[in-house]
């Protein structure tokens, strides 16, 4: 008798499958599985931790200790490594406080005001039919401040709108004799340039502001030249979107551009290499791709932005593996467009601007030399022989095959969260396999980027998760529009807020002011661009001649299998093609997970009767 352990170390979590074998058995008896996160990055030496934790899970459950294993079988484990690469980054910079782009909770009033900024106290001293916009520093009672304004515009004083630090600016603006816009909660308005041309905007609830985000309109209110408008075009970009904002035009004021070039990138193929500039976008580079397969490496043009991407990927890798960085090639690559935030430098309110950029999902070359060594340290840390089982699609396609009613013949996707691989078996023939980069953490990527988290656990979960309006204590409206009641008064911090509704119904507030619909688009869409790209070029390279028609039946695998709308999409995709799809059931209990470590497990027990 033999009790085996399978490893499946993945980019997000390490799956193991703890079986027995007897020299009279048909098939493996299995004992227990466990399911831990991946400690480090895939494929090196910081994966021990996660692994021996794993096992030691596997073995409680099965009621043995880990000296009972008589192997360990780990796959030949491929790291994938994502980035972003801008297209067009341009940083801008603001000199002599030119801009505030505000944004508060409330803004009071509505419209649109041009004028000179002063200083509430130095109304006294302008003159009459003079257009002011009024800078209130804390300090100003509401009271106060409404009843000096007011006595000013009883003067003759052409009061436009008001900026003030404090948020008081509803309860001033409804204590004045006409509707005038007024932006609160602007914290350094010391840094509020004095007796200059500014121009507030406040747009009615529910709206956007549409003068000041627009460079026609800034260049309507300035005067501005042909060319003084061709510069504050990122200024426009900064404020789309918002109900409020706050241009300032300052005599010495000045925008800078500083453009930092996207670069190019350098397939190198068996056949040809190709070159492709980020700037042509994902459809461009990936269709480069496909035509320098196989790759052998890809370089980045230097002093770019993707050239220190490719770098990036490259130092981390050479500081795990502890190989040159010369020795160290990518052997796939994901493009993706995408949106990223970019900050104006110089803005008193972090202003962003919405740049276009490419994001890119890099893997690096398989070396099994490295893999023998993580199996040697495991070995010696547990105290077990440790072996190298096989490639991980093909391991998956065996361990897919004890999904309850599935037969050959048969193709797998397996989406995890660093690559998406396929396989085929068709029977006489060997199984064809495609390892690919890109999956569940560039979809997690792309969620947190685009929507400018700046928390990937949250982004993780967004992906994870379907989405709730709280619109009362006691009822949510979920995406797909339905409503649910609750009996008791949910948490007051939910009201209003957009919420995850976890599996055990739990719902998790989301920290951001994008709607349900703006981060639901951005979920599928992020799904979309890799998971559906990436499936349908993993089932091309292994179809018979390329061609997916001829692929009838196809098994989902992986952590993302058991994404809440992912096997749908996919479905709904490949029955394009006429291919019949689901996610598969293995062992008739692990659902979609544990099929490469229990493939492991089957693949040493095959042979082993063969070699009886």
């Amino acid at each position: 008798m033999s009790i085996i352990a399978g490893i499946d170390v993945g980019n997000s979590t390490t799956e193991i499958a703890l079986a027995e074998i007897t020299p009279t058995s048909s098939t493996p008896r299995w004992l227990a599985s466990s399911r831990v996160s991946t400690t480090g990055i895939k494929g090196t030496l910081s994966n021990l931790p996660g692994i021996v934790y794993g096992l030691q899970d596997a073995v409680a459950t099965a009621g043995i200790g880990l000296r009972d294993i008589n192997l360990v079988l780990l796959n030949e484990a491929t790291p994938v490594i994502g980035d972003i690469a801008m297209e067009t980054i341009t940083e801008t910079i603001i000199t002599e406080s030119t801009m505030i782009g505000h944004n508060p909770v409330s803004p009071g009033g509505v419209g649109i005001g041009v004028g000179q900024t002063i200083l509430i106290e130095e109304l006294v001293d302008v003159k009459r039919g003079e257009k002011v916009i009024v800078i209130i520093p804390k300090g100003y009672d509401f009271e106060i401040a409404a009843s000096m304004i007011n006595r000013a515009m009883e003067f003759g004083v052409d009061v436009q709108g008001g900026i003030v630090q404090s948020d008081d600016g509803v309860l001033i603006a409804n204590r004045l004799p006409k509707v005038l816009p007024f932006v609160d909660e602007v914290q350094l308005i010391d840094h509020v340039p004095l007796h200059m041309l500014a121009a507030v905007e406040v747009a009615p609830k529910g709206h956007v502001i549409r003068q000041l985000s627009n460079p026609y309109g800034i260049a309507t209110v300035f005067e501005l030249t042909p060319e003084e408008t061709s510069m504050i075009i990122p200024i426009a970009k900064a404020l789309i979107g918002l109900r409020s904002a706050v241009v300032i035009r300052t005599p010495a004021g000045d925008v800078q551009s500083r453009r930092i070039p996207a670069g190019a990138l350098t397939l190198i193929g068996e056949r040809q290499t190709l070159c492709v500039g980020i700037d042509s976008g994902a459809d461009a580079i990936m269709d480069e791709v496909s035509k320098a397969q196989p790759l052998t490496n890809v370089t980045g043009e230097s002093g770019t932005n993707v050239g220190g991407m490719i770098e990036r990927v490259r130092q981390t890798m050479s500081e795990m593996t502890e190989k040159p960085m010369a020795e160290i090639s990518i052997r796939d690559i994901l493009a993706v467009d995408c949106l990223v935030p970019q900050r104006v430098s110089g803005g008193l309110a972090q202003e962003f601007s919405m740049e276009n950029a490419v994001g890119l999902a890099a893997m690096v070359n398989t070396d099994r030399l490295l893999m023998e060594r993580v199996a040697r340290a495991l070995s010696d840390e547990i105290g077990v022989p440790v072996e190298l089982g096989g490639v991980e699609a093909n391991m998956a396609i065996l361990g897919t095959l004890t999904t309850p009613g599935i037969s050959t013949p048969l193709a797998i996707l397996d989406l995890g969260a660093g690559s998406t691989d396929a396989a085929i078996l068709r029977p006489g023939e060997p199984v064809r396999s495609m390892h690919l980069a890109g999956a569940g953490n560039m979809v997690s990527l792309l969620i947190n980027t685009e929507l400018g988290l700046e928390n990937y656990d949250v982004a993780e979960q967004i992906k994870f998760y379907p989405l709730a309006k709280v619109e009362s204590l006691f009822h949510i409206r979920t995406e797909d529009n339905a409503v649910s009641f609750f009996n008791e008064p949910l948490d007051p911090r939910l009201f209003g807020r957009v919420a995850l509704v976890r599996g055990n119904g739990d719902l998790l507030p989301i920290q951001t002011d994008h709607s349900l619909e703006r981060i639901r688009a951005v979920r599928r869409e992020a799904k979309q661009k890799v998971f559906m790209r990436n499936s349908l070029r993993a089932l091309q390279a292994v179809a018979p001649g390329g061609n997916i028609r001829l692929i009838d039946f196809v098994a989902i695998v992986g952590g993302s299998g058991n994404d809440f709308e992912l096997s749908h999409m996919l479905v709904e995709r490949l029955a394009a093609f006429g291919i019949v799809a689901g996610t598969a059931n293995i062992r008739g209990t692990e659902g979609p997970l544990n099929a490469v470590a229990t493939g492991l497990v089957l693949s040493y027990f095959e042979r082993q009767r063969a070699g009886r």
